[in-house]
């Protein structure tokens, strides 16, 4: 069978970024303490870094994740009965490959709806997967999973079955409480009774390995976090030193999160012109670039009810450090 033409919806307008940056940089270093959200890490060099960081040894989430695809992806497609998966974040998609073999195999799956930010990494995997199932629609949407849920394709009900929406890669451990609660709650919101989220994350461990995993000793992971400093640099004019920061990884045991920030070296003012700001950053003053929340199964299933999702079955890879929830919408 030919594979069809993957159909691609661009729901983010020309000047997204470039908007949502100025008003990222306007809230979080325009008042303290300093702030700015993760997804800026996440230009070309930012994602070449952040692929060779999940091969590294002591990175573990990814390999974790994928042993309970490998392990268990059957297992996951017998227990719904989707016949449309949609996956938030999607990147690549080679994690749900997996995912998508098994519910091909249960016969059932009709579409495929790969959503993502970045619309040439997306092109490239619906055409691959087009041709690696080519009995699949594959529909891809280039958006952002905190705005566009409500414009996601529905499930058909002629085709007896109902959606199931991959959220992975412990990507929910980077909300804060109060985002993680308002995603859930919206979620839930776009999904129909009885429809499904499958939901990766990672899983609390000992402090000492959850720092040497975000504080490789080649420093890739101060490249990567450093990385948001030159995109700044570059999107909107701003004269950073990137050198004058340090890369600070650090266990907060109260929240049960990594927090990932860059500490000043020197006191400088910064200017950024294309959003307008001027930052005085004093000497050891910090920036937050990025949480990584652990969780613990009693927790998930906790918030996810608040949400309005039942918990049917958790998977957790052979050493215990990742799971993943299978939950419906009540």
């Amino acid at each position: 069978m030919t594979a069809p033409d993957p159909v691609v919806s661009v729901l983010l307008d020309p000047g997204w970024a470039s908007g949502a940056l100025v008003a990222d940089v306007r809230r979080g270093l325009g008042e303290r303490p300093l702030r700015l959200p993760p997804k800026w890490l996440y230009d070309d060099r930012g994602s070449e870094l952040f692929d060779r960081i999940t091969r590294l040894d002591a990175y573990y989430p990814f390999r974790a994740e994928r042993a309970i695809f490998q392990r268990h992806a059957a297992e996951i497609a017998a227990a719904c009965d989707a016949t449309t998966l949609v996956e938030l974040g999607s990147g690549t998609s080679e994690k749900t490959r997996l995912l998508l073999d098994a519910l091909h195999d249960t016969g059932r799956l009709r579409r495929f709806v790969p959503l993502d930010v970045s619309e040439g990494t997306l092109r490239q995997a619906a055409a691959d997967l087009s041709a690696r199932f080519p009995e699949v629609a594959v529909e891809a949407v280039v958006g952002d999973f905190t705005l566009h849920l409500g414009q996601l394709p529905h499930g058909d009900p002629s085709e007896g079955g109902g959606r199931l929406v991959a959220f992975l890669g412990g990507t929910i451990g980077n909300l804060y409480v109060e985002e993680r609660a308002a995603f859930l709650g919206a979620l839930a919101d776009s999904l129909e009774p009885g429809e499904w989220l499958l939901l990766g994350t990672d899983l609390v461990k000992s402090a000492d390995r959850l720092v040497a995993a975000y504080d490789d000793a080649g420093g890739l992971t101060a490249a990567f976090v450093g990385n948001c400093l030159l995109v700044l640099n570059r999107e909107l004019g701003a004269d950073f030193d990137p050198d004058a920061y340090r890369y600070v990884p650090f266990w907060d045991p109260t929240l049960e999160r990594m927090d990932l920030r860059l500490r000043a070296e020197v006191p400088q003012r910064v200017s950024i012109p294309g959003a307008d700001l001027v930052v005085d950053v004093g000497l050891g003053e910090e920036i937050q670039v990025e949480i990584s929340t652990k969780f613990r199964p009693d927790g998930v299933r906790r918030e996810l009810g608040v949400a309005g999702f039942e918990v049917t079955a958790t998977w957790t890879d052979p050493d215990g450090d990742f799971a993943l929830t299978l939950a419906r919408r009540r």
